[in-house]
Parts: structure tokens; C-alpha cells; sequence
């Protein structure tokens, strides 16, 4: 395939893309990105797929790349909107490397996260440590403590705002 014929296919499927991508992530930037990064994964497949298939495979491929971001350990732990207090760590090479009194405030606020996870009670303790401090899946989660994976999704959204609750009254108080 030519870069041409490439061109073409992603004029006329980057919209499609970019919304599957939107709808899942709720962040136009990073739709953008997880554009880019699907054209660029079909770009080095593009031979494997017949043209009738693109539009439902280039949809496809989009999912994946926004569903594999959502579940992935870096956004669970970097700061999203509504997460007020939260420490903030920079994507690799995106920014200048922390010095020494970034460091410590970081690993200083990283400590204190994990030591309010440490402080839940049940039935959020075991889910939270799993899920935040070992980075375990809900399925994984849900198989190790024998709860339904629905349950334990219910157990996680709630001990995140137990510990962003947790999270304000420590950054108001001076």
C-alpha cells in the first residue's frame, strides 16, 4: 500500500476513529492521540486486512488502544480530572527531570497514598491494596478473593473516593 492510498483511508476514517476513541476516553486530546496511535498500528498491518473490513477493524483497533489505556496501571495512577490532591507525575520526557525536593515531595505524597490504602477498612482494604498498590486487575482481583467482578468494581469506585476524600482533608490542612 501506498502512502497515497494510505492517506485516503485515513481521511475518510479518522472521524470515525477519533469518536470510538472519544467515547470511551472523554479527553479530546487524548483521543487525538489514541488516534494517531491506531492509524499508525493499522498502517503497519494494513496488508493483513481486505478494504471492505477497514472501517470495522480501524473501529476495532481504536477500542482496543482506548480500552488498553483505561486499564492501564500509569493512568490508574497518574492525576485525572476530579482527583483533586493527587500526586502529579509528568509522562516520561515530557517535562524536565524532578530534582531532588520534587523527588521527596513525591515519594514523600506516594508514601501517604499508601498508607491510607493501608488504613481502609473492609471490604476495601484487600480490593484497594491489590488494585492500587499491585497494579492486579478486577478480574484478577475478583478470581483471588472469590467476589463477583461487579462487587468489586463497587468496592474499588468506592474506596477511591474514600481515599480522595482522605486525600483533601490532608492537603487543607496546613
Amino acid at each position: 500500500m501506498t502512502n497515497t492510498q494510505f492517506a485516503k483511508i485515513v481521511d475518510q476514517y479518522q472521524k470515525l476513529v477519533y469518536t470510538v476513541c472519544f467515547q470511551l476516553v472523554r479527553d479530546h486530546q487524548l483521543a487525538e492521540d489514541l488516534t494517531q496511535e491506531t492509524f499508525l498500528a493499522a498502517f503497519t498491518h494494513m496488508d493483513s486486512c481486505p478494504p471492505e473490513k477497514y472501517k470495522p477493524w480501524l473501529a476495532r483497533i481504536a477500542a482496543n488502544k482506548a480500552t488498553d489505556y483505561l486499564r492501564s496501571a500509569w493512568n490508574r495512577h497518574v492525576d485525572t480530572p476530579g482527583d483533586e490532591g493527587m500526586p502529579e507525575t509528568p509522562l516520561p520526557g515530557s517535562a524536565a527531570p524532578m530534582g531532588p525536593e520534587e523527588l521527596f515531595e513525591t515519594e514523600n505524597e506516594a508514601t501517604a497514598i499508601r498508607e491510607m490504602v493501608e488504613q481502609l477498612k473492609e471490604p476495601y482494604l484487600l480490593v484497594s491494596q491489590m488494585y492500587f498498590l499491585q497494579d492486579r486487575t478486577v478480574e484478577e482481583i475478583a478470581a483471588t478473593l472469590h467476589r463477583p467482578r461487579k462487587t468489586v468494581h463497587t468496592q474499588l469506585m468506592r474506596a477511591r473516593k474514600l481515599l480522595q476524600q482522605k486525600i483533601k482533608e490532608r492537603s487543607a490542612v496546613p
